[in-house]
């Protein structure tokens, strides 16, 4: 065991209510990357977008220097400034962006600035437009910049003035799904990130956030899936989420994988249509009532379980899921047709 000493960062005070409302844009499993910097030579530009809290190892050096978690160019001997290119794997409206510096305290950039673009390929020179003004910095903290609704974009550049470390680049917005593209008949995923699904409300989210069970593939490890707090009173745990789109729900796959000590030992699925812009919280104290999809059912340990009959509700918006009495799933699959 490495007895190596490392801290972890602080999370952005508004991120829970920002994930109840958006998804992560710059999230890898999306297939995000970061295409393009200027100069990485202290950190990788990759790391800029990884998805767990940066840390801080006050004793790691590499061959060339201190060891930061996130990107970080040399200090510049010439005119001009750095930039790294951000090619998101899901097209997609921004409303918010966080460009933290933690732990980056003498070497974080005095001012950033963002541009984004919507091309299919790499942007030229004239396809980028500025979301986000070159504004200034605060070292070790979360620069969070909240943005009036605009059009869909693929590309982020991150301009920083003149050099220097960002730990974290963290976009909040909502997926811009095609449902022109998908036919009347087809049947898809319709709780998927990529296809706008989201997790919406929630009681309890203490080792994995509830939207982690609508991302691609299998959950590679037990921390990629939605997991709760052991329950210490009467009750059970339960998470709220939006659909992509309204869609008529035929099929349910509910996945355990990776938990074996900690799974629920039953689960529901309730749904509805819900009009209108609705608060999470509102949605969350009236999905109680919600008429089941699929009643009472028995989980097991570390499998993937299968429902091909569930009620004929119709056309729902929102799906609510309550596990017995707590514990992790680590993907659900709600498989259906558009309205």
């Amino acid at each position: 065991m490495s007895s190596e000493r490392f801290v972890t960062a602080a999370p952005l005070p508004q991120e829970t209510d920002l994930l109840k409302r958006f998804v992560d844009l710059a999230h890898p499993r999306l297939g995000t990357e970061v295409t393009y910097a200027t100069d990485d030579f202290f950190a990788d530009k990759s790391r800029m977008i990884a998805p767990e809290a940066p840390v801080f190892y006050p004793d790691r050096f590499d061959d060339h220097g201190k060891w930061m978690d996130g990107w970080e160019s040399r200090r510049k001997r010439t005119a001009g400034h750095d930039h790294a290119v951000v090619r998101l794997g899901q097209r997609g409206t921004i409303a918010a962006i966080d460009i933290d510096t933690a732990f980056f305290t003498g070497n974080f950039p005095p001012e950033a600035s963002v541009e984004a673009a919507d091309t299919v390929d790499e942007p030229g020179a004239a396809d980028w437009r500025e979301i986000v003004p070159r504004w200034a910095l605060k070292g070790n903290s979360h620069n969070l910049f909240n943005l009036e609704a605009g059009p869909p974009v693929r590309w982020l550049r991150l301009n920083i003035y003149p050099d220097g470390g960002v730990a974290r680049l963290r976009v909040y917005g909502t997926i811009a799904k095609d449902w022109t593209t998908v036919g009347a008949g087809e049947v898809v995923d319709l709780a998927a990130i990529e296809n706008g699904g989201t997790a919406v409300a929630w009681n309890d989210a203490h080792y994995g956030h509830p939207a982690n069970m609508l991302a691609p593939g299998r959950a590679p490890v037990m921390s990629d899936g939605w997991e709760t707090a052991r329950r210490r009173k009467p009750g059970n745990d339960w998470c709220v989420l939006k659909l992509g789109t309204a869609g008529t729900i035929s099929k349910v796959l509910i996945d355990t994988h990776h938990f074996k000590g900690n799974y629920p030992d039953r689960f529901t699925l309730r749904a509805a249509q819900v009009e209108g812009e609705v608060s999470s919280e509102a949605i969350g104290a009236g999905s109680a009532d919600w008429p089941l999809l699929v009643p009472e059912t028995k989980l097991e340990a570390d499998a993937v379980k299968e429902i091909g009959s569930v009620e004929a509700l119709g056309p729902v918006t929102h799906v609510r899921l309550d596990i017995f009495p707590d514990g992790g799933v680590s993907r659900l699959r709600l498989y259906g047709t558009k309205a």
